[in-house]
């Protein structure tokens, strides 16, 4: 480890850019230039100003682990939206992938266009880029994790309503 000095208002403004969490990243290290990755953050718990940052170095012929963003396409015309009615609920807002540095993807894209309501998008599911694997299916399909699905609605459907309102007029007829 080596213990760095960065100019927070530059950190900061890098931070608002995605790709800065999934990019190889040129630091000048005593005027030498080294190829590194964001391996952690650090915020302060009230302020949410970054307290302390992890960067690791990084060879261009070593594969390395990273989290790299979910990227969720055509939500709202989604069928299982537009069509059905249900609700999209993310598992996962980033998946964990092995790469080359040179091969880490800005973000990775799921296509919500087709998915009906009960239908779960799991890692499988997901095409990677070439040269990029999921960490997770690596270690089987017991690890084939949920990223997103549709849900219906809560209240059930129609004729569930209709039957509990003739049931409520008949109690009223009753009294």
């Amino acid at each position: 480890p080596q213990p760095l000095s960065i100019i927070r208002k530059d950190l900061e403004k890098s931070l608002e850019n995605e790709a800065f969490f999934s990019h190889v990243l040129i630091i000048n290290i005593n005027g030498k230039k080294e190829k590194a990755i964001l391996k952690d953050l650090q915020r302060h718990p009230a302020r949410n100003s970054v307290t302390h940052a992890d960067f690791m170095r990084v060879s261009e012929k070593v594969a390395i682990k990273v989290h790299v963003p979910i990227h969720f396409l055509n939500e709202k015309t989604c069928h299982g939206v537009k069509v059905q009615g249900g609700m999209i609920q993310h598992q996962a807002t980033d998946i964990e992938v092995l790469c080359l540095p040179s091969d880490i993807p800005e973000f990775i894209e799921v296509d919500m266009a087709e998915v009906k309501t009960g239908d779960i998008i799991h890692l499988s599911d997901i095409a990677l880029p070439s040269g990029v694997t999921s960490v997770a299916l690596s270690l089987g399909e017991d690890h084939d994790l949920a990223v997103a699905s549709v849900v219906a609605p809560k209240g059930g459907s129609d004729a569930e309503e209709g039957s509990s309102e003739d049931s409520s007029s008949d109690s009223s007829s009753e009294d």
